[in-house]
């Protein structure tokens, strides 16, 4: 079982940059599989990024790549989503979420949700 707590959100210009952070409970986070996914007003949730345990490897949206950054830090239990260049479309509430199988870009491979953490990009 873990616990999951979103941070970092907030308003940003068109543009700009925020860093969100993931952090979980539990002594066996560095073996779960990690994604963020977001869901914008009035349309369902999608995928982000990914990033597997033990190796770290990640995975993107093929729209995000080269523009967020997943991360993570085994030993403060805690992932990050660095967001560069933000657009008004990217706004929408995220989402941390947990696997203990390989992390997939679909969300009903995870089991484990935490409440979301609300970003709002202004052009």
């Amino acid at each position: 079982q873990v616990q999951l707590v979103e941070s970092g959100g907030g308003l940003v210009q068109a543009g700009g940059s925020l860093r969100l952070s993931c952090a979980a409970s539990g002594r066996t986070f560095g073996s779960y599989g990690m994604g963020w996914f977001r869901q914008a007003p009035g349309k369902e949730r999608e995928f982000v990024a990914a990033i597997a345990w033990p190796y770290g490897r990640t995975y993107y949206a093929d729209s995000l790549k080269g523009l967020f950054t997943i991360s993570r830090d085994n030993a403060k239990s805690t992932v990050y989503l660095q967001m560069n260049s933000l657009k008004p479309e990217d706004t929408g509430v995220y989402y941390c979420a947990a696997t203990t199988t390989f992390p997939s870009m679909n969300e009903r491979g995870y089991a484990f949700w935490g409440q979301g953490t609300q970003v709002t990009v202004s052009s």
